[in-house]
């Protein structure tokens, strides 16, 4: 009898932890699909010539290779 009574404690224990992480888990996939990481600040812009570069503009930045400066 003491043997039944304490596998139900053990089952009624691991189910209340199954739904403590359960819980924890949904509470943190909420929290990371409100924050948007690749938006900048709305307050904050970037000066002209620090934005995103085009294909074309990183081509003209790059150095030659093969080349001794």
């Amino acid at each position: 009898m003491e043997t039944l009574i304490a596998l139900a404690a053990v089952a009624v224990l691991i189910a209340l932890g199954m739904r403590l992480i359960h819980r924890l888990n949904s509470q943190h996939d909420a929290r990371i699909a409100a924050h948007h990481f690749s938006d900048p600040f709305p307050a904050i812009f970037r000066p002209p010539g620090h934005g995103p570069r085009t294909p074309k503009e990183q081509g003209t930045r790059r150095r030659p290779t093969g080349t001794w400066p």
